[in-house]
């Protein structure tokens, strides 16, 4: 199984639908937003514009209403007449401006039958496409996924067997370590620390060491701690002679 084309196909996949999700956003201010903004600007507003136009006619002739109830019967014939006419007149304005107020409402609420609706359904169209999209996505993915499906599988079948074995071995080199010990050129290897001077004094430093009984050959690599390497040219010498000393008894 390779991770690498696993993760390659799962990229190739999500970044084909979310660009499919994008274009549905995108397409969203388009087919839905602008087109109820539209519709709230120029039929909703008019309608509330038309509102205000009615509330003031309505204000206004209620006034004149009560004005002319409140003339007096001795006024003249000729004032009466001419009271009767102002108010025939405010009465044919505010009966326009109410015919006009009630059409307005009308429009609105036949328009938004399909002014409204339509984009929403347009909208929908939309999600469907990327819910298509994404099915479509998923039917070209089948066939890989039923491959890695099985890939993993059989890794997890390979790694559960190879676990025992590893479990096995270490309980057997647990129970007899010298049968098992691992066969190495060096009678000896390991770090010591060597002893050396420096300009305002000594240092010591650690060294990867190995020892060849048969040569008496002593390896030295000095050894980095922070980059956990070896750091160096080897040293050979040749061992004559090795004493060793107490822990305490060496100045550190």
């Amino acid at each position: 199984m390779c991770i690498a084309r696993s993760l390659q196909e799962f990229a190739t996949v999500l970044r084909n639908l979310e660009d499919e999700r994008i274009r549905m956003i995108e397409n969203a201010s388009e087919v839905l937003i602008t087109p109820l903004e539209k519709f709230r600007k120029e039929q909703i507003g008019a309608a509330k514009e038309a509102k205000k136009k009615y509330d003031k006619e309505t204000e206004k002739y209620c006034g004149i209403l009560e004005k002319h109830l409140n003339l007096s019967s001795k006024k003249k014939e000729s004032q009466l007449q001419e009271a009767d006419s102002q108010v025939d007149l405010v009465r044919q304005h505010f009966y326009e401006v109410s015919l006009e107020y009630v059409f307005k409402v009308q429009e609105v609420q036949e328009r938004k039958m399909f002014e409204f609706v339509e984009p929403l359904l347009a909208f929908l169209q939309g999600l469907f496409t990327f819910y298509h999209h994404g099915y479509e996505l998923a039917k070209d993915f089948s066939d890989f996924k039923t491959e890695l499906t099985i890939s993993i599988q059989n890794t997890r079948n390979r790694f559960e067997g190879t676990r025992s074995e590893v479990e096995s071995l270490m309980k057997k080199m647990k129970e007899n370590p010298l049968e098992h010990k691992t066969i190495s050129p060096y009678t000896m290897e390991g770090y010591l620390y060597v002893q050396e001077k420096r300009h305002f004094g000594t240092s010591w430093v650690k060294h990867y060491c190995t020892y060849q009984r048969d040569s008496k050959q002593i390896t030295m690599v000095p050894f980095d701690q922070k980059s956990g390497g070896k750091g160096g040219e080897d040293e050979s010498v040749t061992l004559k002679s090795c004493t060793r000393r107490k822990t305490d008894s060496i100045e550190k």
